[in-house]
């Protein structure tokens, strides 16, 4: 059997049960009492220590009763198409999770699939997440771009589990803006304003746009705006909820990674849910 194994390096999660047992006990201590009733969210993927708490906060409100987990990940550019990992397992700290083959066996009917072999932390950081919330599920890891093949990936998801009389969820992995002298991107400088500029005008657009799962305007801040290092994966999970029922998003928690380490090179994240 073919086996995916950890590929992130130490810092981006914890290497061990006992340590993410820690984490998940101490992000739960401060946190609201979950719904459990979403059927897809949007995620960031930084390492734990800046937006594991955003990720943590949308894997508790997915419903329980789940039989695949989707995790749609990015960093492809423009029309790049759809990738998967192809692994009967893959690993966590936590355990290892199967592979959805039958699921991937029929997504792979309806368009053309690039075989995902690359280390990527869009869907890595997700998986101990995937094995603690969902401990008998299974998983299908994807990456996709937010235009060609991309285009509607989530309707597609929406079909193959109907098809296959399978209770999933979609997970949508993408940061928001990365701004800054690290990142290229400076439009207002630095500083206050450029920090209330990322948060009050950049972010919040391609937020509202999730919310009201308006895909032009994702488009237009995610993608032109630069708002979304991940935008595909994140229309994704909003196309998935959508087609079930869904027919507007929850923000649950916004913060960059300024609040944790301040720097001139700062990234945003968001964490929104999708109940039906």
């Amino acid at each position: 059997m073919k086996k995916r194994r950890r590929a992130l390096p130490p810092g981006w999660y914890p290497e061990s049960r006992d340590e993410i047992t820690r984490v998940f006990s101490s992000w739960e201590s401060d946190l609201p009492t979950a719904t459990a009733n979403g059927i897809a969210g949007i995620v960031p993927h930084a390492g734990w220590t800046f937006s594991g708490r955003l990720a943590y906060r949308v894997f508790r409100e997915l419903g329980r009763e789940v039989e695949t987990v989707i995790v749609v990940g990015g960093h492809l550019p423009g029309a790049a198409g759809v990738y998967a990992a192809i692994d009967d397992l893959f690993e966590t700290p936590l355990g290892e999770v199967p592979g959805d083959m039958e699921l991937l066996e029929c997504l792979s009917a309806k368009l053309s699939l690039k075989e995902d072999n690359h280390p990527d932390n869009t869907v890595e950081i997700q998986l101990p997440m995937v094995k603690h919330f969902f401990p008998e599920s299974q998983l299908l890891w994807l990456r996709s771009s937010p235009e060609g093949e991309g285009k509607g990936l989530g309707l597609l998801l929406h079909e193959c589990a109907l098809s296959l009389e399978r209770k999933i969820v979609v997970i949508g992995s993408t940061d928001l803006t990365h701004y800054g002298p690290n990142y290229g991107f400076m439009p207002r400088g630095t500083g206050k304003e450029a920090r209330n500029w990322v948060k009050e005008e950049n972010d919040r657009q391609v937020i509202n746009a999730f919310l009201t799962m308006d895909r032009e305007a994702a488009i237009e801040s995610g993608v032109k705006k630069m708002a979304a290092c991940s935008a595909g994966g994140a229309l994704s999970a909003m196309e998935f909820a959508g087609a079930s029922g869904c027919g507007r998003g929850e923000l649950l928690e916004y913060g960059t990674s300024y609040d944790i380490h301040p720097s001139d090179s700062f990234v945003g994240y968001g964490a929104i849910i999708y109940r039906a």
